[in-house]
């Protein structure tokens, strides 16, 4: 029996080291990913510039929930970020595959985990020569609520969320394609309702009270694929009027995938 399994071993052992696999394993490192030029001219376009500012984040509102308190004055340097939440086209061009419940070329890409997303990000870096990440949690609140812009609304760019958002009211339980509704004071579409956000940080109830005032961020970024509970912003199609204000926060693990969960994609400025 064991001159059985040595054999088996080294047969197995013999497989793995020869030059077919060897040739698969370094085709898999070489892959090349490719955007067309059309595609990432529209992608750059859609990328918005959001001047440095000083903000609240957070809400004193009797509706905010611990998780949503205290309010804290936050400073970020200025940035990029998507106009529209990351459509499924772009998507599958990258990745070559599209999972999503609601589909249509400029749906909103959905039932993506946060690492396949990540994946996603790396790959299109590759293909960019760019440098795309997720934004902070502080970078979508600031962009979400208009920037050196803001009006002060209860939803991103208006008090009816009407006007703004796809959400349990008139959604009829499916998320739409992006940018039909009207924009926020930024020119950015859908960041009330249509899907729950991927944001970069981590996911703290309690990650107002002890969160850096400039850029900050929670999370660990030499480990950004250890297993975490992720933070996800802008409420969805599903959800109610109230659980779509504009300070609402939530979490979803980096492996869960959810038909009401995509992600929009933020730049440095250099």
């Amino acid at each position: 029996m064991n001159i059985c399994l040595a054999i088996h071993a080294k047969s197995v052992e013999t497989l793995i080291e020869s030059p077919a696999t060897e040739v698969e394993s370094e085709h898999k490192k070489q892959r090349i990913f490719t955007l067309p030029k059309p595609m990432l001219d529209e992608l750059m376009k859609n990328m918005v510039l959001i001047e440095a500012g000083t903000f609240d984040m957070g809400s004193d509102s009797s509706l905010a929930r611990n998780r949503e308190k205290p309010v804290k004055q936050v400073s970020l340097d200025a940035f990029y970020i998507g106009k529209y939440e990351l459509t499924q086209d772009l998507f599958e061009q990258i990745m070559g595959w599209n999972n999503s419940f609601f589909t249509c070329d400029k749906c909103p890409v959905n039932n993506v985990s946060w690492l396949n997303v990540l994946l996603f990000i790396e790959r299109l870096n590759s293909a960019t020569g760019k440098e795309f990440s997720l934004p902070t949690e502080a970078q979508w609140a600031y962009a979400a609520k208009g920037g050196n812009k803001s009006q002060d609304y209860q939803y991103s760019g208006s008090n009816d969320i009407n006007d703004v958002a796809w959400f349990a009211g008139n959604a009829n339980n499916k998320s739409h394609p992006v940018g039909l509704k009207k924009p926020n004071e930024l020119d950015l579409y859908d960041m009330t309702g249509n899907l729950w956000e991927f944001c970069l940080d981590d996911m703290s109830r309690k990650a107002y009270t002890f969160t850096e005032s400039h850029n900050p961020f929670i999370g660990d970024k030499e480990n950004l694929k250890r297993k975490a509970m992720k933070v996800i912003r802008g409420g969805g199609y599903e959800f109610s009027a109230t659980e779509n204000l504009v300070f609402m926060r939530d979490g979803a693990t980096n492996n869960v995938r959810m038909a009401d969960i995509g992600f929009r994609l933020a730049l440095s400025k250099k």
